[in-house]
């Protein structure tokens, strides 16, 4: 049997590995009949020994290799898992021939639709695909995962968790459980994602540059206030400060070298999707000079913390009232 596992959710992409593990058989034994292997190295003599291995003490065996088709890609240069001859068909030829006690998984990121490996197996395998979750069926995703931990969510809630987190559901379900638990078996409320989920101080940071780089002191010590309020350490802050205006410079930069959003989003590590749309924002916003001052600044406000020139909530407010002083 062979299953193709495809997408960029990677948590669904490994919940449905786990249905294929259950449903193997005997779970004692299955450690003892799974092999992993790494597909930049393997070649296609080490595929069938690994394949026609008898099962021990058990009907089936698992043999699982993830970046196999990815070797394949058309675009660029390709290595074959087929040692001299570089013939994918050879591949596809043995893996229809594979025993029926080997259960064989190929699980790979992003594949196209002309990867020739993929065409030729597609129609002996079950192909199933996982792309990132976006809007309606992200928030259908969080009502769902909401519901089987026991609790419900408002509408509203949903919105914004789905705004902050984004399609990154490993994340997302850590944050649901934390959720979960601040509730206390109550309806998950907007304020409750606001005040739990790591996320929504990472989107104050956000406005309150925002509010920083268009001078708006007023705004920008609400926002700090409301921040630490809510316990928020001063240290924390002003790294999160430097950190986007380090990430604000860097998307300049890899703009100027032409680089698309998918390839920035990569560079930066960027797994939230209000994040990245929040930094192209700011990065499209304010000129790098304004940002080469702001962040000569923070620099400066650290190294006082360090120091003991002043406590940490102290330095903040000094460094908003001097950026925000200029003209």
């Amino acid at each position: 049997m062979l299953y193709i596992l495809l997408g960029q959710d990677d948590f669904s992409r490994r919940g449905s590995l786990e249905e294929i593990k259950r449903g193997i058989g005997d779970q004692s034994l299955l450690a003892a009949n799974t092999t992993m292997l790494d597909s930049q190295q393997v070649t296609l003599d080490q595929l069938k020994t690994v394949c026609e291995t008898v099962p021990f003490l058990a009907e089936r065996r698992l043999v699982i290799v993830e970046g196999l088709l990815a070797r394949f890609e058309p675009k660029g240069k390709s290595k074959h898992i087929v040692s001299q001859q570089n013939d994918y068909k050879s591949l596809s030829a043995y893996i229809e021939k594979i025993p029926s006690s080997t259960i064989l998984v190929l699980i790979d990121d992003r594949i196209r639709s002309n990867n020739p490996l993929l065409k030729e197996l597609s129609a002996k395998a079950e192909v199933r695909s996982f792309p990132l979750l976006r809007d309606a069926r992200l928030r259908q995703w969080i009502q769902q995962q909401v519901a089987k931990e026991g609790d419900s969510i408002s509408p509203r809630a949903v919105d914004l968790l789905a705004k902050l987190v984004g399609g990154n559901l490993w994340i997302m379900a850590s944050e649901i459980s934390k959720l979960v638990l601040f509730a206390s078996g109550r309806c998950i409320e907007e304020e409750d994602v606001s005040r739990v989920v790591s996320y929504a101080q990472e989107a104050n940071v956000f406005a309150m540059v925002d509010a920083i780089l268009e001078l708006k002191v007023g705004l920008a010590e609400h926002l700090l206030q409301q921040l630490l309020q809510r316990g928020a350490a001063p240290a924390y802050l002003l790294f999160m400060l430097s950190r986007q205006a380090r990430m604000i410079v860097r998307v300049k930069e890899l703009r100027n070298q032409g680089k698309s959003n998918i390839e920035i989003q990569n560079r930066l590590g960027l797994t939230s999707e209000f994040a990245l749309r929040k930094t192209l924002e700011q990065a499209n916003r304010y000129p790098l000079k304004q940002l080469g001052e702001m962040y000569h600044k923070l620099l400066e406000a650290d190294l006082s913390i360090k120091t003991g020139e002043y406590e940490g909530e102290l330095a903040l407010n000094i460094l908003i009232a001097e950026l925000c002083q200029r003209r």
